[in-house]
């Protein structure tokens, strides 16, 4: 099963891949999970990604794409992975389909976490308020401003891959307002419907 996790931040991506491997034993493949291992390594890819972080500049999508296709041919990616915050825009998920057909592989799903915005950033101020009151380190991009620029960011550059992957017949849309275990039980239901 290979699938793609959409939607804002704060939807509950990460829950919900969580959720995902250990359910069906599938590895969830974050970029920056990726990028920090390949360095770690000493990788080729890796090495290049390396001396571009240090001059503090971005990692090009050539790298990045280069990375997800070196890890999705890891013996434990063999049957299925989640792709998690990748693509995050037109041209990385153009890439990733030519990745995955050079490969003989092909997309099952992208599951799409809808939500409410304005309740979304409700549910970021109560994590916050909940992590401060537990004595617990608060998250950054737990700030309102922080958070707004970031979703100002996802509907700029990745909103757009919901209209190309609904007009290839991947999109699964699901209510991420739903209850964490409500979402769970959606997205079992998509994937048993494949």
């Amino acid at each position: 099963m290979r699938l793609i996790l959409l939607g804002p931040p704060g939807a509950g991506k990460g829950t919900q891949a969580q959720r995902l491997v250990e359910r069906h034993g599938i590895p969830q493949l974050s970029t920056g999970d990726m990028l920090r291992a390949a360095v770690a390594a000493g990788t080729e890819v890796g090495l290049r990604a390396k001396a571009i972080m240090e001059a503090g500049e971005l990692v090009s999508d050539d790298i990045v794409n280069a990375i997800v296709s070196d890890r999705i041919d890891e013996p434990d990616c063999a049957d299925g992975f989640i792709l998690d915050g990748y693509p995050r825009t037109l041209a990385q998920a153009d890439a990733v389909e030519a990745m995955m057909e050079a490969k003989g592989m092909a997309l099952d799903a992208v599951i799409e976490l809808t939500v409410d915005d304005k309740a979304l950033v409700g549910r970021i101020v109560k994590r916050a308020e909940e992590a401060a009151a537990a004595g617990q380190p608060v998250r950054k991009d737990d700030n309102p401003e922080v958070f707004d620029e970031r979703l100002r960011e996802y509907y700029k550059k990745t909103a757009p891959l919901l209209g190309y992957y609904y007009a290839k017949g991947k999109l699964r849309p699901v209510d991420g307002m739903d209850s964490i275990e409500g979402v769970t039980e959606q997205i079992a239901k998509v994937l048993d419907s494949l």
